[in-house]
């Protein structure tokens, strides 16, 4: 199949090397033809996982989003959430009818960037999907070489528009079996693990974050108490999902830490195999990370608007989400991702379902 991989990251890298060994056409695209180095030449990247060490090739490395996404079934976008305008607005001369995008995770991205391709005045026929983690625990070790620590077993996956769920769940099926139907693209985004495992990480480990130069916040940074706290903020997460009409399984994150529980995105034991990795070992700049500026600022945002939205109440979330900005000198709640942002607010959860089911 053919596959357009968008994005250098982590996730980008990963998926371009994972999809190409499993024998698909992938083009990765990034914005930065220098940001790829050698790689723009070789096309070859190292993969390294439980199999050993080996060397991929990829069909095709370019800094042209046309070319990349030209004649591909499948649109893979694992960037972060703040980057997903700006990645519609490139994507609106290129995209096709029937094309399929796969935000893994999406944090609301495929309403976000349906609307963006609509409003730059792109009438494309194209299904947006999300899911609710990242399909690998992966990190680059460097610009040619990336480590798969663990590919995702189970992948809870929201079509928008939801009528569309057959044909795109297909596609996506192809690249990545482990998916399993989310109701919606809402219902999707209300599985993202990012806004649950990474608010309480980061901030209740903010001051040994800011004086170790390294601090692993999955080994020494997940402690009992910290892991009171998550257990909280899932279980308002899973009262919202409730509160919306989503149907279980609602993928609650302690099975991730329970090797004995019902089996998570990641399997049973992904969260040992995390820490003994030791790749996540990380220098974190708070105000800039990832797991600052898209699941706290736009994914706790989010899910607190959704609390709202109905009527169900967050004092976890909203308390992390108020530290968060404490720390950025940012009011979340105005500047994060949003329901009122999105003006879906004034919608009545009828209204939301209508065009959640069949699109604008």
């Amino acid at each position: 199949m053919e596959i357009a991989v968008l994005g250098g990251g982590n996730g980008a890298y990963a998926a371009a090397v994972d999809l190409s060994e499993q024998g698909h056409q992938v083009r990765l695209w990034r914005r930065n033809a220098h940001a790829f180095g050698e790689l723009q030449q070789t096309h070859t990247l190292t993969l390294l996982d439980h199999d050993g060490e080996r060397s991929v090739t990829l069909k095709t490395v370019t800094a042209n989003i046309t070319e990349a996404v030209s004649g591909a079934v499948l649109v893979v976008i694992p960037g972060p959430a703040f980057a997903q305008a700006d990645i519609a607005a490139a994507l609106a001369p290129a995209i096709c009818d029937g094309q399929v995008v796969f935000l893994p995770p999406g944090t609301f991205g495929s309403y976000i960037m349906a609307k963006a391709l609509r409003d730059a005045g792109c009438e494309a026929n194209v299904t947006f999907a999300e899911t609710g983690t990242l399909p690998y625990l992966t990190r680059k070790h460097g610009n040619h070489r990336i480590a798969i620590t663990r590919r995702a077993t189970r992948l809870p996956t929201g079509m928008f528009p939801a009528c569309n769920d057959a044909k795109a769940r297909a596609v996506i099926a192809a690249a990545y079996p482990s998916i399993e139907s989310c109701e919606d693209a809402l219902s999707g985004a209300l599985m993202n693990a990012g806004p649950i495992i990474h608010p309480p990480l980061i901030l209740m480990n903010a001051g040994p974050i800011e004086h170790f130069e390294h601090w692993d916040i999955h080994n020494e940074g997940t402690q009992h108490s910290i892991r009171r706290v998550t257990d909280q903020l899932d279980s308002e997460r899973v009262a919202i999902r409730e509160a919306l009409g989503y149907d279980a399984p609602h993928f609650p994150l302690a099975d991730h830490y329970n090797p004995d529980g019902d089996e998570w995105m990641y399997g049973r034991k992904a969260h040992s195999q995390l820490v003994d990795s030791g790749d996540w070992r990380e220098d974190l700049n708070l105000r800039k990370h990832r797991y600052m500026r898209e699941d706290v600022a736009m994914g706790l945002a989010f899910l607190v608007s959704a609390g709202r939205f109905g009527n169900v109440a967050t004092p976890v979330a909203s308390g992390l989400l108020a530290l968060g900005g404490a720390i950025c000198g940012e009011d979340f709640n105005s500047t994060g991702r949003t329901l009122e942002q999105l003006s879906l607010d004034s919608y009545t959860p009828e209204q939301l379902q209508g065009v959640l089911q069949n699109g604008f």
